[in-house]
């Protein structure tokens, strides 16, 4: 997913989703040297790993 750079808030750096829609980054997750109007890329995994873990904690979690 692209993601357009709008503006800077704070600690967070204000990004256009679609046109129109926007939400909040946190600025640690801003690649450096990036600045209003920069385009960026966001791509989301799940490892099977991290996914096993997190079930474990649930189960935990919630017995």
């Amino acid at each position: 997913m692209n993601v357009i750079i709008d503006r800077f808030e704070g600690g967070f750096a204000v990004v256009e989703i679609d046109e129109g829609s926007f939400a909040k980054l946190p600025k640690a997750l801003v690649p450096k040297g990036a600045g209003e109007g920069s385009v960026i890329s966001i791509t989301l995994e799940e490892n099977e790993s991290r996914r096993r873990e997190t079930d474990s904690l649930m189960d935990k979690l919630f017995k």
